[in-house]
């Protein structure tokens, strides 16, 4: 699959878990729902990944994590907040671009609707 038809899957099922569980829970338990869900649906999914943060060819003993790698092709950052600041979008960007991964989604779950919660972010796809 491309990454384009597995975020369109992504977000179908990211939309019927919103709809039977609604808004207002934390992060995790909305990621926890969604990674049972995407594996329910025959995904690999990896939770919770740790990835180097490598400066200057020099591999730092601090990383960062990813909320959820599907494939191995598409990131998900999931977000339970009012409103999504611009750090949000720069996070999930600057994930793509040091995973070298070519798609991300920024799912934010607490919203009435989660059509106006969930942003396609690129990276050179």
């Amino acid at each position: 699959m491309t990454e384009n038809e597995i975020s369109y899957a992504i977000i179908g099922i990211a939309m019927e878990l919103h709809k039977n569980i609604g808004a207002g829970l934390l992060e995790s338990a909305y990621e926890n729902a969604l990674v049972y869900d995407l594996r329910e649906n025959g995904f690999e999914v990896k939770q919770q990944l740790a990835m180097p943060f490598i400066y200057k060819e020099v591999k730092q003993d601090i990383g960062y994590r990813i909320d959820i790698l599907v494939e191995n092709k598409v990131l998900i950052e999931i977000k339970s907040v009012e409103n999504l600041a611009p750090v949000h979008f720069s996070q999930t960007l600057t994930y793509l671009k040091l995973s070298c991964i070519k798609l991300g989604l920024l799912i934010n779950f607490n919203n009435k609707l989660l059509k106006h919660g969930i942003h396609r972010i690129v990276n050179n796809l």
